[in-house]
């Protein structure tokens, strides 16, 4: 999030809170500073507890659902059995689209052959776009 901030947005967010909060500046950062903290045990507790009942060495990471499944429930061979038809129809269709993506290439190649040097241009080289045609009413 930080990474997109320059230095004149970081002293402007800082003159902003030095506006806000005035004199208790310092004591906010310090509470903001200490619920991080407490978080963080919290955090590092949970997984701890965690990682007592199941018997098994876990991080925050493996917290994620699919990263718990793949790591502590399936095998690499049930991993690949489930993975093996799904990455061969990632394949095929991979191809299918790389295959359209190579036709339409073609395609405006020769679209744009077919506009160069053919039909009224104007002097910038561009074709007028054809006249409107009159539009009718129902009833004549």
């Amino acid at each position: 999030m930080l990474d997109n901030l320059n230095w004149w947005e970081i002293a402007a967010l800082l003159l902003l809170a030095l506006l806000i909060f005035g004199d208790r500046l310092p004591a906010v950062i310090s509470d903001g500073l200490r619920m991080v903290r407490n978080l963080r045990a919290m955090a590092r507790n949970a997984t701890g507890d965690l990682s007592r009942e199941l018997g098994t060495d876990i991080q925050l990471e493996d917290l994620h659902p699919k990263a718990f499944i793949r790591k502590h429930l399936l095998s690499e061979e049930d991993e690949q059995a489930i993975r093996k038809p799904l990455q061969s129809m990632y394949d095929n269709i991979r191809q299918d689209v790389s295959g359209m993506h190579e036709d339409l290439k073609e395609v405006a190649k020769a679209a744009d052959l077919r506009t160069n040097g053919k039909g009224p241009t104007t002097a910038t080289g561009i074709t007028p776009a054809p006249a409107p045609r009159p539009s009718y009413d129902d009833a004549t």
